[in-house]
């Protein structure tokens, strides 16, 4: 009895102490990672620098982890390796963990996205053979493609992914039916640029460096990017499954809250050129330092004579608006699945990301990493086509669409 009468005062004094500081004491306390060390895994592209950063730098260590990132092929790979606990987390496509959720693309397994971990920093990349065409936008393609039909390729990363859905989007806002009048194939990101070399491909949407790579080997120009298609668009971000979180719930806020330091450090922009070196290494994106550099300062060069400084390039923190795994994001991804014929009825949208997205154990992260926490769970945007997407209505924003399944 003197035990649980010193135990519940511990508690009430705890209770006194603000969030912030409390949660100082996570790794020595009873909060400590149930494991200690962790598999990350990553695809090599820019926006892994999370993953990457929170290791290099220790702030793994902060958190009372150690985390071990992990360089995986292929899209596909991750989400096996994920499904069978060969990774405890990963730096994942949104729509991957989505699909997972309701078995497209993938057997059917309960998921969990603890964190979003960039916005934007994608792009559509066409071959030089189309800009010989006349070809360098939306607009181009769509009348070339009905002008000359024949098996017009292109390229995106995983089914239910991102740059799926970007590609879909960007095309059917020209009125392409990215279904019928085009061949899409799925190409990991590292092997992009190497199969559009051969000329497997008319184009591909893929994150950096490999659009920014398509213009240095002179093979591609950036048609579009995708903060173009959606303006501070959610794209990566830390998955796991369900399972992993109930298992280990105090590992799962730790990860959160290190990626969420790293993700700090990496939108100081004092920090990004060392960022995408330490990144451009063998053991992540094996590119050279140049092909990563300029897009991470939002430096843009198209490859056909445009050049911008980008003020929505990819962001990492942004005051934590990047970082919240709002609903809102996780639902627009069904809402293509479904326009798009993955999902062959409507989900109950609102009810699905309330399972995956982690927000009771993000907000608790974020206040051991004091990270500022937006005051609704949904979020809107007015994308390429003009239209707006609130989460209000998913099931009419679905069905809303002139070109769809």
């Amino acid at each position: 009895m003197k035990k649980t009468a010193g135990l519940s005062a511990a508690a009430a004094l705890m209770s006194l102490v603000p969030p912030g500081v409390r949660s100082a004491a996570w790794a020595a306390g009873s909060d400590k990672p149930e494991k200690p060390e962790v598999k990350i895994g990553f695809i090599p592209l820019t926006d892994c620098a999370s993953v990457a950063i929170a290791a290099e730098k220790g702030f793994d260590k902060k958190y009372g982890l150690k985390i071990t990132p992990s360089k995986e092929a292929s899209w596909a790979g991750v989400r096996d390796k994920l499904v069978n606990g060969e990774l405890d987390a990963s730096h994942v496509l949104y729509g991957l963990i989505y699909g997972l959720q309701l078995g497209v693309g993938g057997p059917q397994k309960d998921m969990a996205v603890l964190m979003s971990i960039n916005h934007n920093g994608q792009a559509i990349t066409l071959n030089n053979q189309i800009k010989a065409k006349g070809v360098t936008d939306g607009a181009g393609l769509a009348r070339l493609v009905k002008a000359e039909p024949k098996e017009w390729t292109f390229a995106q990363t995983f089914p239910t992914g991102t740059h799926a859905m970007w590609l879909y989007y960007w095309m059917a806002a020209y009125g392409i039916d990215p279904f019928k009048e085009v061949k899409v194939i799925t190409v990991p990101p590292p092997q992009m640029v190497a199969n559009m070399r051969v000329d497997k491909m008319d184009g591909f949407c893929v994150g950096e460096p490999w659009n920014a790579r398509a213009i240095h080997d002179k093979i591609g120009f950036t048609a579009v990017t995708s903060q173009d298609i959606w303006p501070d668009h959610p794209e990566k971000v830390l998955g796991t499954t369900a399972e992993f979180v109930q298992r280990y719930p105090n590992t799962a806020r730790a990860m959160t809250a290190a990626l969420l330091e790293a993700s700090k450090y990496i939108d100081t922009m004092a920090n990004r050129s060392e960022v995408a070196r330490i990144i451009a290494g063998k053991a992540y994106v094996n590119t050279e330092f140049d092909v990563i550099e300029d897009r991470m300062l939002g430096q843009y060069d198209n490859g056909i004579g445009k050049k911008w400084q980008d003020k929505n390039y990819m962001k990492f923190y942004n005051d934590g608006v990047v970082n919240f795994p709002y609903l809102s994001d996780g639902m627009w991804f069904l809402t293509q699945h479904k326009r798009w014929g993955l999902l062959k009825e409507h989900p109950d949208y609102l009810a699905v990301a309330r399972k995956v997205n982690q927000i009771k154990l993000y907000k608790e992260a974020a206040a051991a990493a004091k990270v500022p926490v937006p005051k609704s769970d949904m979020r809107s945007a007015k994308l390429i086509d003009g239209v707006t997407w609130d989460g209000k209505n998913p099931k009419a924003y679905a069905d809303g669409f002139k070109v769809k399944a």
